[in-house]
């Protein structure tokens, strides 16, 4: 008998998950069969990695303990998890299987046909010796899903882990997760399935309840634990061989918690609230409902918050599509327990989809260092000049982005801004690399507002890759005449429409002084404007403003209409680098200035005499790096004199 302490201190993780790990291929059309679906969203999946992501996204340390193919796919669950503060130090390569995928979509409001391909698949290859004592020793609860107590080796590993954990105090879960086909009780394409009566899943898994803390399942799974389809009888039998809080789902009626009896009914247990919201998509509601709930019972929160959290996160769930990238962020939690919302379609509720955008984008770009070379124009009206074939100019680009590889040199936050028309190579040896890279949407110049990618934006944005950003530039003025103002408005709020739908953050570039006189109040109302019209840029380029009261207005303008925006950079307009010295002294005391995105001042000397042919690739390198190092080398002063006077 070990002793169960709750009252030792924190331990480094706060929850490890085990079990499956997939990639889910979610159709995209809604309403059609599995069958006639066209096209997928590709993200991660199996009830473990989903609650591992709910779970992070709540503010706690988890961790998954899985197996994945040393494949694309295993890459991509590897990388999503650590995008999302997931630790994978129990995640294992395995050489010789494939990642698990699964095929799923919306048929209408009560069929949601899956396909698991499972066969031989990594995860249920998970096996004793992947469970190391010491990994175990970290976390405060190790968490299990029953699909992993079907197979004997899969088996030996949780009960290893459950072992483990118990000797060192750490808190148990278990969700029950029962999916009739992956304990072999249905065919290939019964994978919606969710109740088939078994004796010997039953009695598979009450060998193993006693090891539990905590064990949440449906009416119907606590029927597959129990052994009888009467969910009250099916608790008390439970009960039986376990003293675990027993957590029974109730779909739209919430959830209920029995910490000691079972009671004469299941209203006799404690709830919390329940969120009576649209279904428009059950796949993964219950890994978003455990998300919540271990956020509030490894918190030690009461039973009542603990399932409005719970309840919570699977109403998001249910709302909308996909399964981890429905859950929200604990930001996201607070304010809609606070705020609720006027939507029975959550996914319809405009603010709560902003904020559930914002803060769970991905990635650390609390400085910014961009050499933008995504000029068109300029750069084919200097090739003209010196008679240099416009064909030149993609090939100068590869060496403006050689140029800002050669600075970074590995470190973070840098990137470019490039365009597709002449950029399309430069582009293609970016993505993938770690940098920031932003790509221009609108033709060169024009006023109104013309963009270069065609009207059908979506289609035109769905073929670019995810890690691209939407950038685009308007030459708009608060003092414009109406029309113009709506022409160019029209054109953001498409733009930005299209860029959320096909998951591109945006930026969005405003040069009110090409138009007429600015002063303090300028920029901030132009922002402020756009806010109003519903557009939300993920970032912000500015001109460089030439008074701090100009910065503090922007800054404050965006602070009060989107809190969570990435910030703003600043452009050069050609300036010569001593301006931009004394211009970023002026931004870099502004927290929300990130950093800056410069082009001509960097490229203009060098594209001239290479595209005239003076000097050689080797050279124009030399002198960009040395021009973009530079530029560096001043933002980082401008922030370091912003902290000496702080």
């Amino acid at each position: 008998m070990f002793l169960r302490d709750w009252e030792t201190p924190l331990k480094p993780l706060d929850v490890i998950t085990i079990g499956r790990s997939s990639v889910d291929l979610y159709g995209t059309q809604v309403g059609s069969r599995l069958e006639d679906m066209s096209s997928f969203k590709k993200y991660v999946g199996g009830s473990p990695t989903n609650m591992s992501v709910g779970t992070a996204r709540l503010g706690l340390k988890s961790a998954l303990i899985s197996r994945v193919g040393d494949e694309h796919m295993g890459r991509f669950i590897r990388e999503q998890l650590v995008k999302e503060g997931v630790c994978v130090d129990g995640l294992v390569t395995d050489k010789e299987r494939l990642t698990a995928l699964v095929l799923l979509g919306i048929r209408d409001k009560e069929q949601f046909p899956l396909i698991f391909y499972r066969e031989d698949c990594a995860d249920m290859a998970l096996c004793e010796d992947d469970i190391d004592p010491e990994f175990i020793a970290r976390a405060g609860c190790v968490t299990v899903t029953g699909t992993h107590l079907s197979h004997p080796r899969t088996e030996a590993a949780v009960l290893k882990a459950l072992r483990l954990a118990r000797e060192n105090g750490a808190r148990t879960a278990l969700d029950i997760d029962y999916r009739p086909n992956l304990w072999g009780l249905a065919g290939h394409g019964a994978g919606e399935e969710r109740f088939i009566a078994s004796e010997k899943v039953t009695a598979e898994l009450q060998k193993h309840l006693h090891l539990f803390d905590l064990i949440v399942g449906t009416e119907e799974e606590f029927h597959i634990a129990g052994g009888t389809t009467d969910t009250l009888a099916a608790l008390n039998a439970v009960r039986k061989v376990s003293k675990a809080a027993l957590v029974c789902k109730r779909g739209p009626m919430g959830a209920v918690v029995f910490e000691n009896e079972i009671g004469a009914s299941l209203d006799e247990g404690k709830s919390g609230p329940g969120f009576p919201i649209e279904v428009f998509n059950v796949l993964g509601a219950g890994d978003g409902f455990m998300s919540g709930l271990l956020r509030g019972w490894l918190k030690d929160e009461s039973w009542e918050t603990t399932l409005t959290y719970a309840n919570a996160c699977g109403a998001f769930a249910v709302s909308r599509h996909g399964c981890a990238p429905a859950y929200p962020s604990w930001e996201e939690l607070q304010w809609f327990l606070k705020n609720g919302s006027t939507e029975h379609a959550l996914r319809k509720d405009k603010k709560l989809e902003q904020i559930h955008w914002a803060t769970n984008r991905k990635g650390d770009w609390s400085e910014m260092k961009v050499f933008a070379f995504d000029h068109r124009s300029q750069l084919e009206d200097m090739a003209a000049k010196v008679g240099a074939p416009e064909d030149k100019i993609p090939e100068f680009k590869e060496l403006c982005l050689k140029a800002a590889q050669q600075v970074r040199a590995g470190r973070d936050h840098y990137g470019i801004l490039c365009d597709g028309r002449l950029g399309e190579e430069a582009l293609f040896r970016a993505t993938g690399t770690g940098l920031w890279i932003g790509r221009p949407v609108e033709v060169p110049g024009s006023r109104p507002l013309d963009l270069e990618i065609g009207p059908d934006l979506g289609t035109q944005l769905a073929e670019w890759p995810v890690e691209h950003v939407v950038k685009v530039l308007c030459f708009y003025h608060p003092d414009d005449n109406d029309h113009m103002k709506a022409v160019q408005e029209e054109t953001v709020i498409r733009l930005a429409h299209a860029s959320r739908e096909n998951n591109l953050e945006m930026l969005l570039e405003v040069i009110p002084s090409k138009v007429g006189p600015v002063n303090d109040d300028t920029t901030a109302a132009i922002i402020k404007r756009f806010y109003e019209l519903g557009v939300y840029p993920d970032w912000w380029k500015l001109e460089p403003l030439k008074t701090d009261a100009g910065w503090q207005n922007a800054c404050d303008a965006i602070k009060a209409n989107d809190p969570w925006c990435r910030g703003i950079v600043v452009l050069g307009l050609d300036a010569p680098a001593s301006e931009l010295s004394a211009s970023f002294e002026v931004a870099g005391k502004h927290d929300l200035v990130k950093g800056f995105a410069v082009g001509r001042t960097i490229f203009a000397e060098a594209a001239e005499k290479w595209l005239a042919g003076r000097i050689s690739d080797e050279e124009a390198i030399a002198n960009m790096a040395a021009k973009f190092e530079g530029l560096g080398s001043v933002w980082e002063q401008a922030r370091a004199s912003k902290k000496e006077v702080a």
